[in-house]
């Protein structure tokens, strides 16, 4: 079985060293909210009781603010 979107944010999260602040302001880059409460529930066991799938949207943002807190914004050209 491949890896689910909550697989990949976690192993993101390890591999760059991101404190659940961090995820929240990266999601911010990109006009998405989201409270520290729904966001802890990316990261709990699947066979946790308050567990919540990662939906595919939130990963997208996720990795387009990523792009932004990495590199900064893009520079707009005429």
């Amino acid at each position: 079985m491949g890896l689910t979107n909550n697989d990949i944010i976690k192993k993101l999260r390890v591999a760059l060293k991101l404190r659940d602040e961090d995820i929240i302001e990266i999601l911010k880059l990109v006009d998405y909210n989201i409270g520290k409460s729904e966001l802890g529930a990316f990261f709990r066991a699947e066979d946790h009781p308050k567990y919540m799938p990662l939906k595919d949207q939130i990963l997208r943002n996720f990795l387009n603010g990523l792009v932004i807190y990495k590199r900064g914004p893009r520079d707009k050209k005429h």
